[in-house]
């Protein structure tokens, strides 16, 4: 728990109770604070208190300097409790807020939006009438206090009612023109052209020095990677290869690795730089960036042959397994970006404090290597980074002192108060882990990150699935909160890449479930899939989101999926899902293809479809076979090893029998060649 927020000896209000490590984190502030539920709301509607709403989340900084300055202030929390019934909500717990009323909060301010977020709403409709995000307490910044703010918005709530309910209903027309555009007709062609746009995008936005996009503050965009390095190897056999998506891929993974972005004691990377040299981050470090960042590197070590990025993608996962596994085998969700109230004190040093831990030849190359004869960078401190390339023809010896350097100040870090942990159990977060974990597992052919996805998965298939529905968090021993659509589209996504790890008959029925559930639940007539459920909480809004942003979108990777899983699957079900929800899509698809990377590429694969190799025969052999075929980079094929002993298979794969030790059957699409006997053949086809 942080230690901003506390106030021993105080009275806790119900947040004490809560399932979320941030809601209760604010357990003790003197505002009397409610959980989003009827309890609130009813007290609102009996009461005609507006909703004072503030959303935010266990590892932001800012979220910390506005409780430490306000909500833990005994004035403004008299102000809040006389004037508002205040709602604290875990964005991470609930994005189906958090998605509504960031984006209500950007239309009401015409600005950007962010955590904390500050909203105040009517109470019988809950409906907002202003916004922010952080709030001083004192005027500066060019922002009013936060007791100014909740005064007038209180006296404006009370005295321009009228004027309330018309920029409400203005609202509502604005939320309902939302859609994406009339769909793309079931006559008109789908093409390449959205492709082509998203890559003339990348060219034109990418910097070409530091990497990433131009400008500050920089964030890593894993899904836009993940298609720049497709991209190269689709075009990888045509007779001008585009060798530009590759150097734009690995340029900004080698920059972000090498700067202060990356933990270059620990492993794991922070959530953005706010430089455009990655050089100095914000230093939370979440599991969704380091899931997608673990497959980003894991991939790039594969198309490259490269041992730097083999490096960092062994370093990052074995930080997840350090310092974010929970003791059964999930992955907790982030770590703080303060620690003693300071953001970044665990990771800064004092010059005199590391060349003390160090020999003299450690010292020497180490200290210009990170930064170290540099002046400071941060806060009158060193923020380690790469600072000089490793001089030419750097030896053994070089790099033996370089690593007992880099170990010697590890565990001398690890001595310091370290970050606070925000052990809530995502989902959807834990599915990105599963499927950058068999990733990597597959690149770096290690069997312990193969173990790790399984056990996570083990654990979302105990905890989180109860009577056949899937529950988005876990904590404290308890499951709850209805599954979103990111949590079905990116556990089914982890399911689908673990099978090509490691073939569990239940795996594949979980996959089929997860798929009928989509269709059944979330799907719109119209294409694609809503955040929500049918049967989940009735909300203002119903969103359905084809952009991606710090993840991808759900509704990006749930047209992979389907896509994928109706050609192992032979189910047209799946396939027409796909096509509905790429048509839905189409007028975004076309003005802003680099906003909706993930939907360019379940594009792609419609229109070329994947390779599907499956593997029939003695495990030990068609795992044996798994493997060499694992060690080309190829993001456009999927290879399943099916035992012959596997029971209850679906037609499709049924129809493809063991045959001998080992036989394969290669497909595009539901196009079948003739089954392939012989590995060299495999691997040279």
């Amino acid at each position: 728990m942080s230690d901003v927020e506390q106030r021993p000896g105080t009275p806790r209000n119900r947040l004490a109770a809560a399932t979320s490590p941030y809601l209760r984190q604010h357990a003790d502030n003197p505002v009397d604070w409610y959980p989003w539920g009827a309890e609130a709301l009813d007290l609102a509607r009996h009461t005609g208190k507006p909703i004072h709403l503030s959303i935010g989340y266990a590892a932001c900084h800012w979220c910390h300097v506005l409780a430490r300055e306000s909500f833990a202030d005994r004035e403004t929390a008299q102000l809040l409790n006389t004037l508002f019934v205040n709602v604290k909500v875990d964005r991470e717990e609930r994005p189906d807020l958090d998605k509504i009323y960031q984006i209500a909060q950007q239309m009401l301010t015409q600005g950007g939006g962010g955590w904390p977020l500050t909203m105040f709403l009517t109470p019988d409709d809950q409906w907002p009438f202003f916004g922010g995000t952080y709030f001083p307490n004192t005027a500066r910044h060019g922002l009013p206090a936060f007791r100014t703010v909740i005064e007038r918005v209180a006296r404006y709530y009370q005295e321009q009612q009228p004027a309330v309910r018309a920029q409400n209903a203005a609202l509502g027309r604005a939320f309902a023109e939302l859609a994406a555009g009339p769909p793309l007709s079931s006559e008109a062609r789908l093409d390449a052209s959205p492709l082509l746009a998203a890559r003339s995008t990348d060219s034109a936005s990418f910097d070409a020095e530091f990497g990433g996009l131009r400008g500050a503050p920089k964030f890593p965009h894993p899904v836009r990677l993940e298609r720049l390095l497709a991209q190269w190897r689709s075009s990888s056999n045509d007779p001008e290869p585009d060798l530009e998506a590759l150097y734009l891929a690995t340029l900004t993974l080698t920059r972000m690795a090498e700067g202060g972005l990356y933990d270059q004691l620990g492993g794991g990377f922070c959530r953005y730089a706010v430089d455009e040299r990655w050089m100095i981050p914000h230093f939370e470090k979440m599991l969704y960036d380091n899931a997608a960042l673990l497959a980003n590197y894991a991939d790039a070590a594969l198309a490259t042959g490269d041992s730097f990025y083999a490096r960092i993608a062994a370093e990052t996962a074995d930080w997840m397994l350090r310092d974010l596994r929970a003791p059964g085998g999930a992955f907790f969700s982030s770590l703080d970006a303060d620690s003693e109230g300071e953001e970044g004190r665990y990771y800064a040093w004092d010059r005199g404090e590391v060349e003390s831990a160090l020999t003299a030849a450690e010292w020497a190359v180490f200290a210009p290597r990170f930064g170290l004869e540099e002046p400071p960078n941060f806060e009158r401190r060193w923020h380690l980074y790469f600072a000089r390339p490793f001089p030419a023809g750097a030896d053994a010896e070089f790099r033996g002192l370089m690593d007992s350097a880099r170990a010697k100040l590890f565990v001398l870090r690890s001595q310091r108060v370290p970050p606070a942990r925000d052990e809530k159990i995502l989902t959807s977060w834990n599915a990105l882990a599963i499927r950058g974990l068999a990733r990597a597992a597959r690149a770096l052919e290690r069997d312990d990150l193969e173990n790790a996805a399984v056990a996570a998965l083990t654990h979302l298939r105990h905890a989180h699935w109860r009577e056949g529905r899937l529950l988005a968090s876990f904590y404290d021993g308890r499951a709850q909160l209805a599954a979103y659509l990111d949590d079905h589209a990116f556990l089914a996504d982890a399911l689908l890449e673990l099978l090509q790890m490691r073939w569990q008959d239940g795996a594949l029925d979980w996959l089929r479930e997860l798929l009928e559930i989509l269709l059944l639940h979330f799907e719109d007539p119209a294409g694609g899939f809503f955040f929500t459920a049918d049967d989940h909480e009735a909300l203002i809004h119903r969103s359905k989101s084809f952009a991606d942003e710090a993840t991808p979108a759900g509704n990006g990777i749930a047209a992979q999926v389907l896509q994928r899983a109706g050609y192992v699957l032979g189910e047209p079900r799946y396939l027409a899902a796909a096509e509905r929800l790429l048509r839905a899509a189409w007028p975004l698809l076309e003005r802003r293809p680099d906003a909706h990377a993930s939907l360019a590429a379940a594009l792609e694969e419609y229109l070329e479809p994947p390779e599907i190799v499956i593997l029939r025969g003695e495990a030990l052999e068609i795992r044996r076979w798994a493997r060499a075929l694992g060690r080309r980079y190829d993001p456009h094929r999927l290879v399943l090893a099916i035992p012959a002993e596997a029971a209850g298979l679906p037609d499709a794969l049924a129809s493809k029998p063991a045959v001998g030790a080992a036989i394969a059957y290669r497909c595009r699409g539901l196009r079948c060649d003739e089954p392939v006997s012989s590995l060299e053949e495999l691997l040279g086809t």
